[in-house]
């Protein structure tokens, strides 16, 4: 099985470095699967998760929120303002969050406000999903 290199990088450290046999993530105009051999591209990504395909088969869950993927032919590398593995999210603070949002966005405020409750709800929501799909995966 041919590979290719993942680098998932945030502000703070860098999260994963090692060879996949897929990455898959959500740019701007939907769902990307870049596999070894990929034509070079460069997206803004969305917050949501990103899947790793491991080369022995294993899956690993990430969340970031938002970013750049950057492919190149020996490498993808995922820049992220904020990027953590699923397994260490807090499902709490992420729902208490996705409320708190709700709630602001109910009230409308103003429009910056609302603006500001959305992207929060955007992100509490890529979070509670990432941990859905590991939870998931955990099972099989």
């Amino acid at each position: 099985m041919s590979t290719i290199r993942c680098d998932i990088v945030s502000a703070e450290k860098e999260i994963f470095h090692g060879n996949v046999s897929m990455v898959i993530a959500t740019g701007e105009m939907g769902e990307l699967g870049i596999a070894p051999r990929h034509a070079p591209l460069i997206t803004r990504l969305k917050p949501g998760q990103v899947r790793l395909k491991l080369e022995n088969g294993e899956e690993q869950f990430f969340y970031v929120s938002g970013g750049i993927l950057e492919v190149q032919p020996q490498v993808v590398t995922v820049l992220a303002d904020t990027a953590e593995r699923a397994a260490d999210l807090d499902e709490a603070a992420a729902r208490k969050a996705k409320d708190e949002a709700e709630r602001a966005i109910a009230n409308r405020v103003d429009a910056m406000e609302i603006a500001e409750a959305q992207a929060q709800l955007a992100q509490a929501l890529a979070q509670l999903q990432a941990l859905e799909q590991l939870r998931r995966s955990l099972k099989h």
